[in-house]
């Protein structure tokens, strides 16, 4: 008798040929990974039950990393060395960074390829090196859950990255060890995962506003197909900035010097708590730095009106690069833990003409996105396979005669796209030509950013204007470019990988991977005992808490003394680098608590069981 393959919907019929992939969400101030399983796509969680991972990486003296919610506990504490919102800092320069308030608190130099560094008690770290910390945190964590290797990951970026910025995310992920399937903007991502959701068809505005970027595109769905239309945005805008604008205020009403990095660090810290509480909440009380008040909407809103006016005026100029009015928008999607605002989505909706969608959860639908096409480029089957048509952010040119720049390809054009265009010598007998290529919407060279620089060589010696030099502009699904130059005549052939300067070279992803190989065993190690530390401070705090609450009422004076005894011999011993000890030790806090623990359960019980009779008890059991 023939027997029947079964297999769970979009997935194949032998397991083992289920190639596991993922879709990474890269945020500013949180990042996320999720996968398709039983053909539903969703985040993951690590063991703690958290989807959301804080984009922060600590540098420890000793060599220790920590990262996302253990590394957020030394923002404040151990500053200099805690590095946040990295995703600023990815494909720009010192001078850029240096402007950035964020990274007030850490000591800023610039790396041997141009990018700024952090210096660190564990050595000077670049972007690439930090950001690699936090994909490879997310894929061992998709890793564990799914039970083995990811053949590949869809990671996103901003719309608007540059072709720098882009080259330095696709850097962190080798650096990372995973295989980059592609490199997705990020309202295309979502438009993905929201398109499925809804299946309507028409022009949608995705505005997306995260932790410290804004992207707002137009793309039209039809008939399975998304376009983008055209986007636009800022690489340096987002929720951040609320939180700076609030946290300027504290300050004011503080008197914080501006040498005190750690006051203001959680002034930064309180502005988020503020903002977040204030999304629901009319008015609430803050006591910060010896200060005590209260705080309305009305006021964060008069606090960050400008800066979502900055975001409204990047939708105008891309609906205009679209040549469409609102009216022509069927729905505005937000994306972006930053559109929770219920002034953001207040001023959305009065630009558009019609209240935003958020149906899909802002913080996950990118991640979402991602992994849907993680699924399909690595060739598990879909049945809701889409083709993409993603854009180039800027237009890509080359220099001619005069210092100006000859367009080859615009911006907005979808992608990948390959466009070639024809040149000639300017002087007689001329045998070589500099090819100098550049980005940029500006007419001048001096106006827009130099990518790469070449020269192709063995031009026959002819009359000026007489060569025919064919140069190609080609650009890959990830937006990463190549250029070649031919003599049609000859054959003679030059070209160039465009990779931008601020970039990392092979040759350091090289040295960086086989370091990372060489200190596995002793990365290993290091991690082991910051667990372990970082439990040791959370049992502490806990029963420290319990102890203050109720340790008089419930215990006698010995029992306590044993407690606090137990409790001092782990802060001693949680310094010091024996795991097998802390781990000990941790377990001697246990025993010694564990009749305190059901005293306190007792009384909880016995605290609601007041005023109710035996009987009516026996009723809600049956």
């Amino acid at each position: 008798m023939a027997l029947l393959q079964i297999a769970e919907p979009g997935q194949s019929t032998k397991p083992h040929e289920h190639k596991l992939a993922a879709g990474i969400d890269l945020g500013t101030t949180n990042s996320l990974i999720a996968t398709v399983r039983s053909g539903v796509a969703e985040t993951i969680a690590n063991l703690e039950g958290q989807h959301l991972l804080p984009s922060i990486v600590h540098y420890a003296k000793d060599g220790t990393i920590s990262v996302g919610h253990s590394a957020k506990l030394f923002q404040c504490s151990d500053a200099r060395n805690t590095i946040s919102s990295v995703k600023r800092l990815m494909g720009r320069g010192l001078a850029d960074v240096k402007k950035i308030k964020e990274f007030s608190a850490n000591q800023l130099t610039a790396s041997g390829m141009g990018m700024p560094a952090v210096v660190t008690d564990n050595g000077i770290k670049n972007p690439v090196e930090v950001s690699s910390e936090i994909l490879r945190t997310l894929a061992n964590r998709a890793e564990q859950a799914l039970g083995g290797d990811l053949t590949g990951v869809v990671i996103t970026v901003p719309a608007y990255f540059d072709e720098a910025q882009r080259q330095a995310t696709k850097d962190a992920a080798e650096l990372a060890g995973l295989n980059v399937l592609r490199l997705l903007s990020e309202p295309t991502a979502a438009a993905v995962a929201y398109g499925l959701d809804t299946g309507k068809e028409g022009v949608h505005a995705i505005f997306d506003l995260g932790g410290g970027t804004f992207d707002i595109s137009i793309l039209r769905l039809e008939k399975g197909v998304f376009e983008v239309l055209a986007t636009g945005g800022d690489s340096a805008l987002g929720g951040d900035d609320f939180d700076r604008a609030i946290a300027g205020y504290l300050v004011e009403q503080t008197h914080i010097t501006a040498d005190d990095h750690q006051a203001r660090q959680m002034a930064m810290l309180k502005a988020r708590e503020i903002k977040e509480k204030l999304t629901d909440a009319e008015i609430i009380d803050v006591d910060f730095y010896h200060w005590k008040g209260q705080i309305t909407r009305q006021l964060i809103e008069e606090l960050i009106s400008p800066i979502v006016d900055k975001a409204l005026l990047a939708c105008r100029r891309t609906l205009r690069d679209a040549g469409l009015k609102t009216a022509d928008i069927q729905d505005v999607v937000m994306v972006g833990g930053s559109t929770r605002v219920p002034l953001v989505r207040q001023k959305v909706a009065d630009f558009f003409g019609k209240p935003p969608l958020a149906d899909i959860d802002p913080d996950k639908v990118v991640a979402i996105g991602a992994a849907i096409q993680a699924n399909v480029l690595a060739g598990n089957k879909s049945d809701n396979e889409m083709l993409l048509l993603d854009v180039i952010p800027l237009s890509l040119g080359v220099e001619t005669m005069g210092g100006l720049v000859e367009k080859i390809i615009p911006r907005n054009t979808p992608i990948p796209i390959a466009r070639a265009q024809e040149f000639t010598t300017f002087k007689d007998g001329q045998t070589a030509m500099a090819i100098h290529v550049l980005q940029g919407e500006r007419e001048l060279v001096d106006d827009c950013r130099s990518l790469a620089r070449f020269e192709l060589r063995g031009i026959p010696p002819m009359v000026a204007g007489a060569a025919r030099i064919k140069v190609t502009y080609q650009v890959d699904a990830d937006g990463l470019l190549q250029v070649a130059a031919e003599e049609t005549t000859t054959g003679v052939k030059a070209n160039i990988q465009v990779k931008p300067s601020y970039g990392l070279t092979d040759e350091q992803i090289t040295s960086m991977l086989k370091s990372s190989v060489e200190s596995a065993k002793q990365d290993i190690q290091a991690r082991m005992l910051r667990e372990q530390q970082v439990e040791a401070a959370r049992v502490i705090e806990a029963i420290k808490a319990a102890l203050q609450e109720n340790g008089q009422e419930l215990l006698t004076a010995d029992e306590i003394h044993a407690i606090e005894s137990a409790i001092e011999q782990l802060e001693i011993i949680a310094q010091s680098t024996d795991i097998q000890a802390i781990e000990q030790a941790i377990k001697v806090v246990d025993n010694n608590t564990q009749e305190f623990a059901n005293r306190r359960m007792d009384a909880s019980i016995a605290k609601a069981l007041v005023g109710h009779q035996v009987e009516s008890l026996d009723d809600v059991v049956e």
